[in-house]
């Protein structure tokens, strides 16, 4: 990104660290430069298309024709939509290659919606920061097209679709404990890092449909269209028009428009108590006080005893229960009401990665006996003893394929995953929120 607004802002743009140790930014030299930089996407905007399109150039980001993603996607067919978001609608797509450095590979494209409540100012954020940052925890910008009054997203295709899916809208399986710590540090790392860039990026839309998992379950960041650049030198905070996901955004920020690093750190608790969970955020259904996840749920996270009365049941007591309580805590301090009282991000990394060591303290599974049949009397034939025989042999047998499954998801075999999460439903609902 700094490639992008040294464009604008020339040799005044202010140094970053000098690499001491202190990952902390260095103070800007003068505040005329920090307002020159926070100008920069405005300045953006105002580009005609080809100085825009020679001003991404030197980002990599490749430039696609509306032809190219027509034919990638097979026309925008219904058969390879993906899903559909605030932008617009996603497709699953197929680069064939130029048989040299760029290879085949899927992807999901993204098309802005004319008639949605984000526009050209959303579509240039996504490309402007996922355009100049990189890292393993955030999804990776391929390129874009901007032809006439079309604006397209191209990501790189996330398998495993979002975590909104797996927590709330996957019926036929449930994301085991490891796997759900493992997707909360790889969020809280991609989050981190946006912090601790050298110009600051508040993310402002942390969400459970804001975190892809690839094939491997790993987490990253997708949907920049409402981030920031955060707050420098002696400023305290961004003043801006709120914006965001009810039941994700911060307190202060929605009753003052203060915006700053720990209103992410806020929306970071939340998610991380949607994993603890399985709750959503928000849920009218509920009665009273769960309607609003947090505050039904925050006042038992400080106690062990009581922590799993808000455990979600679908781990069946299947999670390591001091591993529990170290994440509660950790969800606690984030969702403090005072932002200065909650954690750095990367506070929240250190506190959360030595949990994916305790993924052997998880328990056994409960003990299944099945109570044999009563000997059938001898006057029932040979063809009832039969068929009572062939029961039984199929409760044995699932029962071991059960223990077998069990034990393959505490041992973390990747097979068990696949077998689990690689089912797609053919009901065009569950899949609304695959891909970018």
């Amino acid at each position: 990104m700094r490639m992008l607004f040294r464009c604008f802002v020339g040799s005044e743009e202010p140094a970053a660290g000098s690499g001491s140790g202190d990952e902390r930014p260095q103070k800007p030299r003068n505040n005329k430069a920090v307002r020159r930089m926070r100008s920069a996407t405005a300045r953006l905007r105002s580009l005609s298309l080809e100085d825009l399109s020679r001003t991404l150039a030197s980002s990599g980001l490749r430039a696609f024709t509306l032809a190219e993603l027509s034919a990638a996607t097979r026309g925008f067919s219904s058969g390879h939509f993906i899903g559909e978001g605030g932008f617009g609608p996603v497709y699953k797509g197929f680069l064939p290659g130029d048989g040299g450095e760029v290879l085949p590979q899927h992807v999901a494209v993204k098309c802005l919606d004319a008639d949605g409540p984000q526009g050209h100012r959303e579509w240039l954020a996504e490309v402007v920061y996922l355009g100049m940052l990189s890292h393993p925890h955030l999804v990776k910008l391929i390129g874009y097209a901007c032809q006439d009054e079309q604006r397209m997203l191209v990501y790189e295709y996330m398998a495993r679709g979002s975590l909104e899916h797996h927590l709330f809208k996957n019926l036929l399986s449930t994301l085991p404990w490891c796997t759900r710590l493992k997707i909360a540090v790889g969020a809280a790392k991609g989050l981190a890092f946006l912090h601790e860039a050298d110009t600051p990026v508040i993310y402002r839309d942390f969400k459970a449909s804001n975190i892809l998992l690839d094939s491997d379950y790993t987490a990253k960041l997708s949907d920049f269209g409402l981030a920031k650049e955060g707050p420098q030198g002696d400023d305290t905070h961004v003043t801006t028009r709120v914006m965001g996901t009810h039941g994700y955004a911060a307190p202060e920020y929605i009753l003052t428009g203060h915006l700053t690093a720990k209103s992410d750190v806020y929306s970071f608790g939340v998610v991380l108590l949607e994993l603890l969970t399985g709750r959503r955020s928000v849920d009218k259904r509920r009665r009273g006080r769960e309607q609003h996840l947090v505050d039904w749920a925050r006042p038992y996270l400080r106690h062990p005893e009581r922590l799993h009365r808000v455990m979600d049941p679908a781990l069946d007591g299947q999670y390591s229960a001091k591993a529990a309580h170290k994440a509660a805590m950790v969800a606690y301090h984030c969702l403090h009401s005072v932002p200065k009282s909650r954690p750095t991000m990367r506070d929240v990394v250190d506190a959360l990665q030595p949990l994916l060591t305790m993924c052997s303290d998880v328990p056994a599974g409960p003990f299944v006996y099945t109570v044999p049949s009563p000997s059938p009397p001898a006057d029932h034939g040979k063809a009832e003893e039969a068929a009572g025989g062939a029961a039984a042999a199929a409760r044995k047998k699932y029962l071991a394929s059960a223990v077998h499954a069990e034990g393959e998801m505490r041992t973390g075999n990747p097979r068990y995953a696949n077998s689990v999460a690689g089912h797609k439903s053919s009901s065009p609902k569950q899949s609304r929120d695959r891909g970018a």
